[in-house]
C-alpha cells in the first residue's frame, strides 16, 4: 500500500505533466526518500523519486547541472508539499554495465571543469575547519538529550582534530574546486547504451573536486590511500587538473589529505543527520561505531 504523501506528490507530478496516473514500481525505499519506475497506460515509463527535507531541492540541482553542460536524467517535472521533494524523471533504463575507475574518472572531469553553480552551498576552506566543532556541537546535543553517553573518546577525538583543522585544512581551494557531487560512488552512474549519466545529485555542492574523488571507492571499507592515488592519475589522464596531485595542509599528499577530510566530512553530516532527521536512540551503538572508525581514519590521514 503506497504512502498517502508519496501518493499526492505522484499526482501533482502526472497533472504538471499533462499525464494520465500510472502503474507503480517500487526500486529503492528509504526512511527519508524512495525511488520507483512509473509505468503510463501508453506504455511509457518514467522514474518517480521522492525525498523528504533536507534533500528536497535535488530538481534545482538536476535542472542547472542539465545546463552546465553534465550529463544527468531529465527533470520532466517537480514538485514540493510539506517539506518533500518530488520528481519524475527520465527513465534511462536497466544499465549495460557497471561504472569502472575509468568511468568514474572521465565524469568527474566533465562535472569538476562545470562552470559553478550560485545557488549551491559552499565548502571552502573556512568550511572544513569548522567541520570538527560542528560535530562537536551535535555530539553536545547528543548528549544533552541523554544519548551518546559513554563517547569520551570520540570528543576527544573532535577536540584533536579541531585544533589541527587550521593547518589541516590550507589548500582546500586548489584546483579542481567547483561542482562536487558529493554521493560520488559507481553506483551513482549510469551506463547506458548511448552514454553516462549521473545520477543523485541531493547533496551537490561547491568545493574541493577531491572529496568527490575520495569518495568513489566508498567509505564502507578502511581507507586506501594507494588505490585513490592511481584514481588520482587516471583522472589527470582524462584531463583533470594536474594540481589535483599537489600537496595540501601543510604537507600532506593529495590522497591522504582527500580522504581525511572526506572522512570528517561524512561524520558531521552523519551527526547533522541522526540530531535533526532521524531520531532513532535504537541505533546508536551501531552508530557511535561507525563515527568512531571514522575518527580514528581522520587522526591517521591528516596526521593529527
Amino acid at each position: 500500500m503506497h504512502n498517502p504523501l508519496t501518493t499526492t506528490l505522484l499526482t501533482n507530478l502526472c497533472t504538471l505533466a499533462g499525464r494520465p496516473t500510472p502503474t507503480r514500481e517500487e526500486i529503492r525505499l528509504r526512511p527519508t526518500s524512495g525511488v520507483e519506475r512509473v509505468t503510463f497506460p501508453d506504455g511509457r515509463t518514467a522514474i518517480f523519486k521522492y525525498a523528504e527535507k533536507p534533500f528536497h531541492s535535488e530538481d534545482l540541482a538536476l535542472r542547472l547541472a542539465h545546463l552546465r553542460g553534465i550529463p544527468v536524467p531529465q527533470v520532466r517535472s517537480s514538485v514540493v508539499r510539506d517539506a518533500w521533494l518530488g520528481m519524475l524523471l527520465e527513465d534511462l533504463g536497466t544499465p549495460v554495465r557497471d561504472a569502472d575507475d575509468s568511468d568514474g574518472a572521465a565524469a568527474a572531469v566533465v562535472l569538476h571543469s562545470a562552470p559553478a553553480a550560485p545557488f549551491l552551498p559552499v565548502l571552502h576552506e573556512a568550511g572544513l575547519r569548522a567541520l570538527p566543532d560542528r560535530a562537536l556541537g551535535h555530539l553536545d546535543q547528543l548528549r544533552k538529550a541523554d544519548r551518546w553517553q559513554d563517547t569520551g573518546d570520540i570528543k576527544e577525538a573532535l577536540d584533536q582534530i579541531a585544533r589541527a583543522a587550521t593547518a589541516r585544512a590550507t589548500g582546500a581551494a586548489v584546483a579542481p574546486f567547483g561542482w562536487v557531487h558529493a554521493e560520488f560512488h559507481p553506483t551513482s552512474l549510469h551506463i547506458g547504451p548511448t552514454g553516462w549519466r549521473l545520477l543523485d545529485m541531493a547533496r551537490a555542492f561547491t568545493g574541493p573536486g577531491l572529496l568527490d574523488l575520495a569518495s568513489w571507492h566508498t567509505t564502507l571499507h578502511a581507507p586506501d590511500p594507494l588505490r585513490l592515488g592511481a584514481f588520482l592519475e587516471q583522472y589527470v589522464t582524462a584531463g583533470g587538473a594536474p594540481d589535483v596531485l599537489a600537496q595540501r595542509g601543510g604537507g600532506l599528499a593529495a590522497e591522504a589529505w582527500a580522504v581525511g577530510w572526506h572522512r570528517m566530512w561524512v561524520t558531521e553530516r552523519f551527526l547533522e543527520q541522526i540530531v535533526r532527521w532521524l531520531d532513532a536512540p535504537a541505533t546508536d551503538l551501531a552508530s557511535i561505531k561507525v563515527v568512531r572508525r571514522h575518527l580514528i581514519d581522520v587522526l591517521q590521514l591528516l596526521e593529527v
